[in-house]
């Protein structure tokens, strides 16, 4: 009997090909492994990770930690400094604030300066929650960053990065 199985056409052959590829195996980075910046962001993606998985209780964002953090350290600065400060675009900053200051842990006051521009400040809840975060970020977040790049690495790590921000 005549085998009556349809011949492979030569792309139906290079799709057969493509799947056969041993998926066990992990993909191969290439060149991306040595570029500064893919290695940079992997990097600040498992770092963000970990972050929110330490601070899940008080349902904090990176960024959101940041603002209240800089609210805390500069009492009455302008909404424009703050995003500014930390290279937030200002519809984004805006969404942020509402965020913040719907659970009460910000407040957005007139400036008697200048009415067009807002004044940020901590509330009481803003000031507990912060302590909260801070003590989760150092005892989880920042304990195991040390950890896993000792003292020496974490200084250094710390210098090149601000050397990347502040002159790149």
């Amino acid at each position: 009997m005549a085998d009556s199985a349809k011949p492979v056409s030569r792309k139906e052959g290079r799709r057969e090909a493509a799947v056969a590829v041993d998926e066990t195996q992990a993909v191969r980075l290439g060149e991306l492994s040595d570029l500064l910046g893919y290695v940079l962001k992997r990097a600040q993606l498992k770092v963000f990770e970990d972050f929110l998985r330490c601070v899940a209780p008080l349902q904090l964002t990176p960024a959101q930690f940041s603002v209240l953090l800089l609210l805390d350290a500069n009492p009455g600065r302008n909404q424009t400094e703050i995003a500014n400060t930390l290279g937030i675009l200002r519809p984004n900053f805006v969404s942020l604030l509402d965020s913040l200051e719907s659970r009460d842990l910000c407040t957005r006051v007139r400036s008697a300066n200048d009415r067009r521009s807002h004044i940020l400040m901590l509330t009481e809840k803003g000031r507990g929650v912060l302590a909260r975060a801070k003590k989760l970020v150092v005892s989880k977040h920042e304990a195991r960053l040390n950890e896993l790049l000792g003292p020496a690495g974490r200084d250094a790590l710390l210098s090149m990065l601000t050397k990347i921000a502040e002159e790149f």
